[in-house]
C-alpha cells in the first residue's frame, strides 16, 4: 500500500525541479494539491533542506542538496551511456540541449538531457518529463520507426487515453500519412499547436544494429534564431541522424563487450 504523504511530497518536489522558481499558485495549478498541503509540504522539505524559498524572487526552488539524491544511482539504460558523450558533444558545438528519450508506455519519457551544458535552454530541465507520442518530435521520431505490429499496438492504447494531445489516434489514415512521411524524412519535429511555441525540436530515431528503434535523440532551438525552421532542419537533421548512426554503432560494441541484448534490458550469459 502506498503512503500518500511521501507520494505528494515527491511529486511537488518534481515539480519542484522543472523550473527555476516556483510560487504556491503555480505549484497549486499544475499537481492540484491544496494549498495548505502545499505550504505543509514545502516546509518540511525546506526543513530539510532540500528546498529554499527565496524571498527576493517570490517562490521556491530546490537546493544543491537534491544532488545527493541520484548519488546512488548509475544504472542508466545502455542506450542512454552510449547516447550520452555524443549529446554533450553536440551541445557544446552547437550550443543547443539535446536530449534522449525513451518509451514509457503511451509516451516518452526524457532519460537524458545536456540543459545543464546549454546557455540557451528554452527549458529549465527536462529529465523525467514525459512527452506525447503524437505531437513531440521525440514521440513521432520512436513511433514511425516501430514495427507496423507494435505501431499499431500503441496507437490503439493512445486511442482510449482522454489526453487531447492524443487526438490524432482517433484519424487513423491521417496520422499514418504523418507517420510515412516522418519515416521517410528520417527525422521528426514538435507539432507547432503545442506549447511552448517559440521553439521546436527536430527529433531522430536510435536503432539497435538489427534495425529495432530504441529511443529517439532531439534538439530543441529557439525559432527566432533561424530564418526559416528549413534552414533549422537543413542544418541539424544531418548532424543528428550522423550521431544517431554513431551511438548505434558504440551501443553494439557496448552491449557486445557486456554481453547485453540491446532489445532488451536482461543481461545475458557472456560464453
Amino acid at each position: 500500500m502506498s503512503i500518500r504523504a511521501i507520494e505528494r511530497a515527491m511529486n511537488v518536489l518534481q515539480e519542484l525541479n522543472l523550473q527555476p522558481i516556483n510560487t504556491i499558485a503555480q505549484l497549486h495549478a499544475r499537481t492540484k494539491l491544496p494549498k495548505p498541503t502545499l505550504v505543509r509540504i514545502l516546509r518540511t522539505l525546506e526543513e530539510a533542506g532540500y528546498v529554499e524559498n527565496d524571498t527576493r524572487q517570490g517562490g521556491y526552488h530546490v537546493s544543491a542538496l537534491v544532488t545527493s539524491l541520484s548519488s546512488g544511482f548509475h544504472k542508466d539504460p545502455l542506450v542512454v551511456e552510449a547516447g550520452r558523450a555524443w549529446a554533450i558533444a553536440i551541445t557544446r558545438k552547437h550550443k543547443w540541449p539535446v536530449a534522449i528519450a525513451l518509451p514509457d508506455y503511451d509516451g516518452m519519457i526524457i532519460r537524458f538531457s545536456t540543459v545543464p551544458d546549454s546557455l540557451i535552454s528554452p527549458f529549465h530541465s527536462t529529465v523525467n518529463r514525459r512527452l506525447c507520442m503524437l505531437t513531440r518530435g521525440m514521440g513521432l521520431a520512436y513511433l514511425a520507426f516501430l514495427d507496423v505490429e507494435d505501431r499499431d499496438v500503441i496507437i490503439g492504447i493512445l486511442q482510449k487515453s482522454e489526453d487531447p494531445e492524443n487526438a490524432l489516434s482517433h484519424h487513423r489514415d491521417e496520422l499514418l500519412r504523418l507517420l510515412k512521411q516522418v519515416r521517410e524524412n528520417g527525422y521528426a519535429t514538435r507539432s507547432s499547436v503545442v506549447e511552448p511555441r517559440n521553439s521546436n525540436t527536430i527529433a531522430v530515431p536510435i536503432l539497435a544494429k538489427s534495425g529495432r528503434v530504441l529511443a529517439s535523440l532531439g534538439l530543441t532551438y529557439f525559432k527566432s534564431a533561424f530564418d526559416s525552421e528549413q534552414d533549422a532542419r537543413e542544418r541539424y537533421v544531418p548532424i543528428l541522424k550522423s550521431a544517431a548512426i554513431a551511438i548505434s554503432e558504440d551501443l553494439s560494441r557496448l552491449s557486445s563487450s557486456m554481453a547485453i541484448d540491446v532489445n532488451s534490458t536482461e543481461l545475458l550469459p557472456a560464453f
